[in-house]
């Protein structure tokens, strides 16, 4: 149940040096045609993104902004516990995502039996017969990925993608931890075991992608890469909190 009733979604929007594209990215999500609110964070910027989200007046926009560089989990996870929704997603600040594919996760995760919808990039590329563009991003999270797919006997393409819906109570109770690149993994793989221990699913739906290069801003790196795998492997292995039904 959302804390507000008429409110679908909470949709976490963290922010670090992003001026050349967070107000079109707003403009983007704030279209959508569904009961929202936009939570954003900003993670001490210093190109004059968070001076733009300062003079912000809108509604369905609430500015929070973090005192130091925390990294991109830890604002993350400060979202999700200041969301009020029925359901969270986390929406990049850059132009890599197409906010529209968000309407198409609400209605998949809503459907019977499904604990949480995620976005798979590389099914949307292939329902759109384009293949994904080969650099060291996409082979660092294939690798990821299939390391994931391993350890937790699972069939999920994309578990980089920035696009995971779940209800807000699961997420509030999911206990994450890691407060870099690293939480997307952990958000996975916690989601996973708790629709596993409730009998239910994670559905994967096809969205589209634009990659930009770290000149235009990217910020991942492929120690990411090795720290996703130790939160994995750390997630596998720890002690998992059952979420309250």
């Amino acid at each position: 149940m959302s804390d507000t009733p008429d409110l679908q979604l909470s949709i976490v929007l963290p922010v670090y040096n992003e001026r050349p594209t967070i107000l079109e990215v707003l403009r983007r999500v704030r279209d959508l045609p569904v009961a929202k609110e936009i939570v954003v964070v900003d993670n001490c910027s210093t190109d004059g993104t968070r001076e733009v989200l300062q003079g912000l007046q809108y509604s369905d926009v609430r500015v929070v902004l973090q005192p130091t560089n925390l990294m991109k989990g830890n604002s993350v996870r400060r979202g999700i516990g200041l969301a009020r929704g029925e359901y969270v997603v986390v929406q990049d600040g850059d132009l890599e995502y197409e906010p529209q594919d968000l309407v198409k996760l609400l209605e998949v995760v809503g459907q019977e039996g499904v604990l949480a919808a995620f976005g798979s990039r590389l099914l949307g590329a292939a329902e759109r017969g384009v293949p994904m563009k080969r650099n060291m991003f996409r082979v660092g999270a294939k690798v990821v990925n299939l390391f994931y797919q391993c350890l937790f006997r699972s069939k999920l393409t994309d578990i980089a993608s920035c696009y995971k819906m779940a209800p807000r109570e699961v997420l509030q109770q999911l206990d994450l931890s890691c407060n870099g690149f690293d939480l997307d993994y952990e958000m996975a793989a916690k989601l996973e075991m708790e629709a596993r221990r409730r009998g239910l699913r994670i559905a994967e739906v096809p969205i589209h992608y634009s990659p930009r290069t770290i000149a235009e801003g990217k910020k991942i790196r492929w120690r990411d890469g090795l720290r996703a795998i130790r939160a994995l492997w750390r997630t596998r292995w720890g002690r998992q909190k059952p979420c309250r039904v």
